[in-house]
């Protein structure tokens, strides 16, 4: 009997130290697991598809967000595709090799690449004119569907028609430059035109493949036209020495659809601030990688801060009348 019941206190002893080391053991997992949770870091890779004064705006944008809000907890890998779509293609594809917490497509070349790359990591874009071009969707709602969002660098196109106008009220025949294989200028092109035509204004049309054939493209628009539009072109943006070195001489005033080009070969612009772009898109990041926020269903975001812009010093050697509602990028 005796030794039964020292068989029993045993027992017992021995299930009390086990579950006793059960719960010192749940409680070390608890801790660690909370210890991991604060001490979370995030990868993301940002695929710019050529290095420009707006493109590099904006990712110095997105960056200052994240970095603002996770401090040393997030490190970038940022890469420049030279402006080739096949070079952002290879860039995002190993990003999805090194399982990249988040990719930011900086212009619709790298939004594509990144786009095919993945259904899984979540894409944020910036520099995208309009998504649902970039991204070939047809019933577009305001948001992708799936794991892209973004902020679009679309100013109000209708406006910037009617600054043509008033910038050059004796102006008959615009021509629109951009070139063919950016589908977003594309768009800016198809809406501005019947903006234009709506202003009883002649449009005609002019697309450059490359680099290449940028001045003779330019020219031929010039001998032919009163005035030029380029929209958000990353290749004019890339150009405008080129472009300007035909315009000037040849006394011919450009309206540019962001300020980058603007200051390299415009009269003026309706502006958007391609870092608070940037920054905005940060933030969208931000809510996907720490608040499990869906990219399928977070609206594209547009800027709503909308500046008048003009370069004082082209506008006075053409003659052209600016409106005291203009700010000047080239003031001292």
């Amino acid at each position: 009997m005796k030794n039964t019941v020292k068989k029993i206190l045993c027992l017992v002893l021995a299930l009390s130290v086990v579950a006793c080391f059960a719960a010192c053991t749940g409680t070390q997992n608890n801790e660690t697991t909370a210890g991991n949770a604060d001490d979370v870091t995030y990868t993301v890779g940002i695929c710019q598809l050529v290095q420009h004064v707006a493109l590099d705006a904006a990712t110095e944008g997105f960056q200052a967000a994240l970095k603002e809000k996770l401090g040393d907890k997030v490190t970038f890998s940022v890469q420049n595709a030279s402006g080739e779509n096949t070079n952002c293609t290879t860039i995002c594809g190993q990003f999805v090799a090194d399982k990249v917490d988040l990719i930011m497509a900086n212009a619709t070349g790298a939004l594509a690449a990144a786009a095919a790359a993945t259904e899984e990591i979540p894409v944020v874009g910036t520099s995208i004119t309009d998504y649902a071009s970039a991204l070939g969707i047809t019933d577009w709602t305001g948001k992708t569907g799936f794991n892209v969002t973004g902020a679009s660098d679309l100013a109000p196109l209708d406006q910037q028609a009617a600054m043509i106008k008033e910038l050059c009220p004796d102006a008959e025949t615009v021509g629109i430059l951009y070139c063919s294989t950016e589908a977003n200028s594309k768009y800016q092109s198809d809406v501005i035109t019947e903006d234009l035509e709506a202003l009883g204004l002649t449009v005609k049309v002019f697309t450059f493949v490359d680099s290449n054939d940028i001045i003779s493209v330019t020219t031929q628009a010039a001998e032919e036209c009163d005035v030029l539009f380029a929209p958000t072109d990353n290749q004019v943006a890339s150009n405008v020495e080129a472009i300007n070195n035909v315009l000037e001489p040849m006394n011919i005033p450009l309206v540019a659809g962001e300020a980058g080009i603007c200051e390299g070969c415009g009269i003026a612009t309706l502006s958007i601030s391609y870092y608070d772009m940037g920054y905005a898109a940060g933030m969208m990041a931000y809510e996907i990688l720490v608040n499990d926020a869906d990219p399928a269903t977070m609206e594209i975001q547009y800027s709503t801060e909308l500046t008048k812009q003009y370069m004082s010093a082209r506008c006075e050697a053409l003659g052209i009348t600016v409106p005291d509602t203009y700010e000047a990028l080239d003031a001292e």
